[in-house]
């Protein structure tokens, strides 16, 4: 981004964390992350005008509380963390109502997620399921919704099953570049959800690799063409996204993929659409 002056960000999908706190299977399956991943680190890659939404790192399920504490640790010594987007068991309304009520009244805690990516075909019918996502809309907080590009069909299902209920789809949906036209169909059956936004990010990571540039680019402004410019949210993804690229270079490919728009759709999509989701009011504005 040389040259250019760096617009006001807000990165709406930021994990962090560190395996000598909390425990987190997955990072076994994946030498190269696990590791700590704080918010020390994450300040030597962040531009200066970033601030960033902590994004739940898949701790063990019983940790989900203590996670969103340790997090709070952070962001008290790096104020660029705005807040956090917690894990809930939705699947079991009755223990969520009391967490998502004290989550609604925290005002570091903006949104929940419930990482349904590898769950069975039909987990998105579970009617708990689905009481426990109605909960968040009344308690006013959005549902982000990790899903791959054959869950699509089944989350637009669910939004409309849930319509008061802020859905976020997380990393476009996960398209594979060899299954394009399946991803393009499940996209418009959830944009057509009006209670839907796009997260762009965790794109690179689901590509090939040496997959050039102008594939992901291109997946991009289909995701800004079906959602619009005002559905659509910027997110990296760190440090998850080290696996393929860098911050910068991301960064740079999403606002090459918003020059195909009028230039106000810079500060919605990398700023303006996650505060108003996320409910974030600008520091300068308070």
């Amino acid at each position: 981004m040389t040259g250019r002056t760096m617009p006001s960000i807000l990165d709406c999908h930021v994990h962090l964390w560190d395996p000598r706190h909390l425990s987190y299977a997955w990072l076994e399956e994946a030498p190269e992350l696990n590791r700590p991943f704080a918010a020390d680190e994450f300040a030597l890659v962040r531009p200066e005008p970033v601030e960033v939404i902590f994004m739940e790192a898949g701790r063990d399920e019983g940790q989900a509380v203590d996670e969103i504490e340790w997090v709070r640790s952070q962001a008290q010594q790096h104020t660029w963390i705005r807040g956090a987007i917690a894990h809930v068991s939705l699947e079991r309304p009755a223990e969520a109502r009391e967490t998502i009520r004290r989550y609604a009244a925290d005002p570091f805690v903006v949104g929940v997620r419930r990482n349904i990516q590898d769950e069975e075909p039909g987990f998105t019918e579970d009617q708990d399921l689905r009481e426990g996502i109605r909960l968040l809309g009344e308690a006013g907080l959005p549902f982000d919704a990790c899903v791959r590009y054959h869950q699509l069909p089944e989350l637009a299902r669910l939004a409309a099953s849930c319509a008061q209920t802020t859905i976020v789809l997380d990393h476009l949906g996960k398209p594979k570049a060899d299954a394009r036209d399946a991803w393009s169909q499940g996209l418009r059956e959830v944009a057509k959800q009006p209670n839907v936004v796009c997260k762009l990010s965790g794109l690179t990571t689901e590509l090939e690799p040496a997959t050039p540039p102008a594939v992901a680019l291109s997946l991009l402004h289909e995701a800004l063409d079906v959602f619009g410019p005002d559905r659509c949210l910027f997110g990296s993804d760190w440090p998850v996204m080290r696996l393929a690229t860098d911050y910068g270079t991301w960064l740079d490919l999403v606002q090459e993929a918003l020059t195909a728009h009028p230039w106000t759709t810079n500060d919605a999509v990398l700023r303006g659409n996650a505060e108003r989701v996320y409910r974030i009011a600008r520091k300068d504005a308070r």
